[in-house]
């Protein structure tokens, strides 16, 4: 696939999280109508690989509406946040001002990040949460991390388990909830998997206007190899049966205040910590 098609698609996701934005400002899965608890987002184990985040420059890519990105601040970051999306930068904008938050956000493709952010230097980039699967080539996006990192620099990546993706309902007339192993674990190198939907992922109404994206399915090897491609150092690696929302309706909340399923236990989500 060429580098002006994978242009094309990545013009058709901005114009997709454009349409999803007031969905999402709406939603009760962001909740922004109510007290905003930005921490809600993080398992507790990402701020032990982080560390203090006081006085540090922090780059939040792919930050959707910021909700992450705000909890960099409250822990005394200089936070950034970059994103496709116009609408969503501005909507991002907004939810901190309100929040009486300061928070500098930026709106980018994340291959074009240096040039956006003017060269500028970061202590931490953090990423994930459904953001890899927009990016049809690891090998760049880790030299724009790197590019981005100072010397000893950190990314942590907490990106949803190629195994979460594969698991799908089992289609059964009773709706018992069983999950099977229904899409592929693997993707295909350099393919597209093209979505034409009206609903994201949320609740809340139909999105008006574009509806079409792509998406790349990208295991954990390849971003490994990745960022090892990029000059950069693995620190550690791990992997958690838990997600902040219920994926499905047969997950149980933890005492974290996370859900996992019942049963068996398997990997959901993973964090991976490098180094420049």
């Amino acid at each position: 696939m060429t580098t002006d098609e994978h242009a094309r698609m990545m013009r058709a996701n901005e114009a997709n999280w454009d349409a999803r934005t007031p969905v999402h400002l709406a939603s009760r899965f962001y909740g922004l109508g109510e007290s905003l608890d930005p921490a809600r987002w993080f398992a507790s184990w990402e701020w032990e690989d982080l560390g203090e985040l006081a006085d540090r420059d922090v780059l939040h890519l792919q930050c959707h509406l910021g909700t992450e990105t705000l909890a960099f601040a409250e822990r005394g970051a200089r936070a950034v946040g970059l994103d496709i999306s116009e609408a969503s930068v501005t909507a991002a904008r907004g939810i901190a001002a309100k929040a009486g938050l300061d928070v500098t956000y930026v709106r980018a493709n994340v291959y074009d990040a240096v040039q956006a952010l003017e060269q500028r230097r970061f202590d931490v980039v953090y990423t994930g949460k459904g953001a890899l699967c927009y990016l049809p080539d690891l090998d760049r996006w880790a030299e724009t991390v790197a590019q981005l990192l100072r010397p000893g620099g950190l990314l942590y990546i907490v990106e949803f388990h190629p195994l979460l993706n594969s698991l799908g309902p089992k289609p059964a007339p009773d709706d018992t909830g069983e999950l099977l192993l229904r899409h592929d674990y693997l993707g295909a190198p350099g393919a597209a998997v093209h979505r034409d939907a009206t609903f994201t992922y949320t609740d809340g109404p139909a999105v008006a206007g574009a509806t079409e994206s792509f998406e790349w399915m990208h295991g954990m090897d390849e971003a490994v190899n990745a960022l090892i491609g990029a000059g950069l150092t693995i620190r550690r690696l791990r992997e958690s049966d838990e997600l902040p929302w219920p994926r499905w309706p047969r997950m149980e909340r933890t005492e974290s205040g996370w859900w996992r399923l019942p049963e068996p236990r398997i990997p959901l989500l993973y964090g991976l910590l490098a180094s420049r």
